[in-house]
């Protein structure tokens, strides 16, 4: 007990903590916020949704992670050097964008939101980096599982507390605000240790673009374990695609669902993953693929069962419980099994691949959904995603067969 507590409750966890709730933070401020005030400025919804294009960086990140791996700036170490220029320039790119004016100037709107898209997506290639390398495969489960909180936490105060705050102050000063938080991450890089440099770490820039990728499709099994990464969460994400939708067809008013799905939610998914991340501890990542599958698989099932039921409170906030906690469990150990699955000397890189990869299934099979819901209907729907886990457990066999070790090698 003495042991669990003393991994759960140390500097490396909270510095996870801490970086995640830095990463979340910008995410929302080119999404939702942006969105509430170009349109409160009166810009036409066909710019607005244009403006879904600046989050391209965050599906890009790869094409520039070997720079970050390549080069090591000359102070603060491999890690941290890059982190806190990158940070400073976040903050500069969140105020510039907050100086802007979204009705008279929408491209250079875009331009300030692109740039902080860039700055944010680059500060979560090498958060991904850091916590690989600063964190034992035993540790990476519960220290993703912090850093998914944490991320989440600054994600809402980015779009909840930005909103709120946009009805008494302007949306300018709300961006300033947000520049000012994001000193949270700016102070854990300062004091936070540098981790080890590892041995054989790429000594040019060829290496850094060309060795990643020849050491992981170098080893057996590699284009299964993309299939995995691809294939593992691909029916929750068809399904959280159509929830809203779904509630709203059920007859739930909007003040249900804020209450229930967002609020209720919300704290259902921070308790799942601190779960998640303290059971891996405990079971190992690989093991834990395999319950939180399962289980997320079941908590879609649960939306076929409240389709059935209808209208029901109570119904409601027990499906969505049992939906956040299983993603919040199944999460933390998706991260931390892709982070095991990097080389020390190409984090920055092969975590970024890996990451991106995920955007694909929730882009591409979660296009056609409405499509299939109003084919299917909603039983069906959510039946259809549900079996949709299937392909990634059996990949699971191969992968992590549930009698043999279940640790990676």
């Amino acid at each position: 007990m003495t042991s669990l507590v003393r991994q759960i409750f140390n500097t490396r966890m909270l510095v996870s903590l801490l970086m995640g709730f830095a990463c979340g933070l910008p995410l929302l401020l080119t999404i939702s916020l942006l969105q509430a005030w170009m349109r409160e400025q009166g810009v036409d919804l066909a710019t607005i949704g244009l403006m879904a294009l600046v989050g391209l960086p965050y599906t890009l990140k790869f094409l520039w992670a070997p720079l970050l791996d390549r080069y090591t700036l000359p102070f603060l170490g491999r890690r941290r050097g890059w982190l806190l220029v990158v940070q400073l320039c976040l903050m500069v790119a969140i105020v510039g964008l907050g100086f802007t004016q979204p009705a008279q100037q929408p491209t250079m709107v875009a331009l300030a939101a692109l740039l902080v898209t860039f700055f944010s997506a680059s500060q979560d290639t090498l958060v991904d980096a850091y916590r690989r390398e600063d964190l034992s495969d035993e540790e990476l489960g519960l220290g993703s599982s912090l850093y998914v909180n944490g991320y989440r936490v600054g994600m809402l105060l980015a779009s909840g507390g930005g909103m709120i705050l946009a009805d008494h102050i302007s949306f300018a000063t709300v961006y300033l605000i947000m520049a000012a938080v994001m000193l949270v991450g700016v102070f854990t890089t300062l004091f936070c240790h540098e981790p080890p440099h590892p041995t054989g770490a790429p000594r040019s820039l060829r290496e850094a673009v060309v060795e990643p990728f020849v050491e992981y499709f170098q080893r057996s099994g590699a284009l299964g374990l993309l299939a995995f990464v691809l294939l593992y969460k691909i029916g929750d994400s068809m399904a959280s695609t159509m929830t809203t939708p779904f509630y709203l067809d059920l007859g739930f008013s909007k003040t249900e669902i804020g209450a229930v799905v967002k609020l209720f939610g919300f704290w259902a998914t921070i308790g799942g993953g601190l779960l998640g991340g303290i059971v891996i501890l405990k079971m190992g990542i690989r093991r834990c693929l395999w319950i939180f599958g399962i289980l997320q698989a079941m908590s879609t099932a649960g939306f076929a069962g409240l389709a059935y039921l209808g209208h029901h409170i109570a119904g409601l906030a027990a499906v969505i419980a049992f939906e956040n906690v299983t993603s919040g469990m199944g999460t933390a150990a998706f991260l931390a099994f892709m982070a095991s699955l990097t080389d020390r000397r190409f984090t920055a890189t092969q975590y970024a691949l890996l990451s991106s990869l995920i955007g694909v299934p929730r882009v591409l099979a979660s296009a056609p959904t409405g499509w299939m819901a109003q084919a299917m209907g909603w039983p069906n729907f959510f039946i259809f995603c549900t079996l949709a886990a299937i392909p990634g457990l059996i990949l699971l066999l191969r992968y992590a067969p549930p009698r043999r070790n279940p640790e990676p090698e």
